[in-house]
């Protein structure tokens, strides 16, 4: 949450010549509503199951850059999805979190206790971030364009 997964993701499809999605955006689109909305009306299990569809449609369709929502690689199916794809993990510490979102935005995952939840949730979720990625990239101290930089250095894309 807060790495630039977005920011980053379009500056690399500038650079490669392609177009840009996000899957977060895609479930905003056809919910008719924002993420925190979904998680208050439906629940975290409803809005899982519509990241499940966004990130299946958004691999089959979308043949650029593609963000896809931190909570993405929760799922078993999504991570076989992923797999042989040139996935990159782009991570921070808390403290770069903290300086970024303030983690009071409007993220219904960090809404009690956001450093000691944040903290939660990346343990869990690293492993399983790790598992598909082929590269992590930090984006502490670094600027959106220092991020691609690496990205395309680790995906040897550089001349692309």
């Amino acid at each position: 949450m807060g790495v630039g997964k977005t920011t980053v993701g379009q500056v690399l499809a500038e650079r490669l010549g392609t177009t840009f999605r996000d899957t977060d955006t895609d479930i905003v689109t056809a919910a008719g509503k924002e993420i925190s909305e979904i998680f208050i009306d439906e629940g975290e299990p409803h809005f899982r199951e519509l990241e499940r569809q966004a990130v299946r449609t958004a691999v089959a369709e979308h043949p650029g850059v593609l963000a896809l929502g931190g909570g993405a690689v929760l799922d078993e199916d999504t991570r076989a999805l992923l797999s042989g794809r040139p996935v990159v993990f782009l991570e921070m510490g808390v403290a770069a979190a903290v300086k970024r979102t303030g983690l009071d935005a409007p993220r219904p995952l960090l809404a009690v206790n956001p450093r000691q939840r944040w903290r939660e949730l990346m343990e869990q979720r690293r492993p399983l971030y790790t598992e598909v990625a082929r590269a992590v990239v930090s984006t502490e101290d670094r600027t959106p364009d220092d991020v691609a930089d690496a990205v395309l250095d680790v995906l040897e894309l550089k001349n692309a």
